[in-house]
């Protein structure tokens, strides 16, 4: 038969010393996670801390170097601010100049103003003549042009009427020695035509004969020099119509003797 009663002074009741057996079963093995928890929280640990070391060690470092770069920056700055207080000074020293300048160029502004005032209201006063001047010489212009034109149209006609007169006077000139030479012509015909009924008889022929020869060779020559007269002449007076000048002269004629 088993025993159930509580085993004192260890049992308040049945069953605690199994509770407790479990719980500290329980606990063992809470306590084992809980080291080896301990143990990777530590492994982790070391590394975190590791890390952190490298971490500060290299903050450290960047900390110098930025310490440097602060001293640099400040010594930077300071060679700015007395560069920017030096080029402050030749600013003020460069405004002060340009002010100066500045009024300067403004007194010559004014003075220049006023000259051009002047010299615009003289401009005026010479535009003014100007277009007088020019109106009066305009209306001059036109007079003299028509007077030009007027001398022109006159000279015009009177080149024309000195033309006319002078065709008129070679063509009285052609007249006159086409009629000599066209009278010397029909005296020669006339008398060829005698020579020549004498010549009919047998007996005259012979001493005829050189006589008719002679009269036929000056025949001959007037008509050649009726043809050189008329077209020297006609040559002369195309040219006068032509506008050519000292053309007005004879023809010269070859006097041709008679036999």
């Amino acid at each position: 038969e088993t025993n159930t009663l509580p085993f004192h002074p260890f049992e308040n009741q049945e069953g605690d010393i199994l509770r407790m057996e479990k719980e500290h079963q329980v606990l063992q093995e809470q306590l084992r996670e809980a080291e080896e928890k301990l143990e990777q929280f530590q492994s982790r640990s070391l590394e975190e801390v590791g890390a952190l070391q490298e971490l500060l060690k290299k903050s450290t470092e960047e900390t110098e170097v930025s310490q440097n770069e602060l001293d640099w920056f400040h010594q930077d700055s300071e060679a700015q601010m007395k560069k920017w207080q030096q080029e402050k000074k030749e600013n003020r020293e460069n405004l002060k100049g340009l002010r100066s300048t500045a009024k300067k160029l403004s007194d010559t502004n004014e003075r220049c103003l006023k000259t051009i005032d002047d010299k615009e209201k003289q401009y005026n006063v010479c535009l003014n003549t100007f277009l007088e001047t020019s109106n009066k010489f305009a209306n001059d212009k036109v007079k003299l042009e028509e007077l030009i034109k007027k001398s022109q149209d006159d000279c015009q006609q009177c080149v024309q009427r000195a033309v006319k007169a002078e065709v008129s006077v070679l063509q009285n000139w052609k007249e006159t020695e086409v009629w000599k030479l066209q009278g010397t012509i029909a005296k020669a015909e006339g008398n060829l035509r005698v020579l020549k009924a004498l010549s009919s008889s047998a007996s005259a022929a012979p001493v005829l004969k050189s006589q008719i020869d002679s009269w036929e060779i000056f025949l001959s020559n007037v008509k050649k020099q009726l043809e050189k007269v008329e077209a020297e002449y006609e040559e002369k007076i195309e040219q006068v119509q032509n506008g050519a000048q000292k053309c007005l002269s004879k023809v010269e004629t070859v006097a041709v003797p008679a036999p």
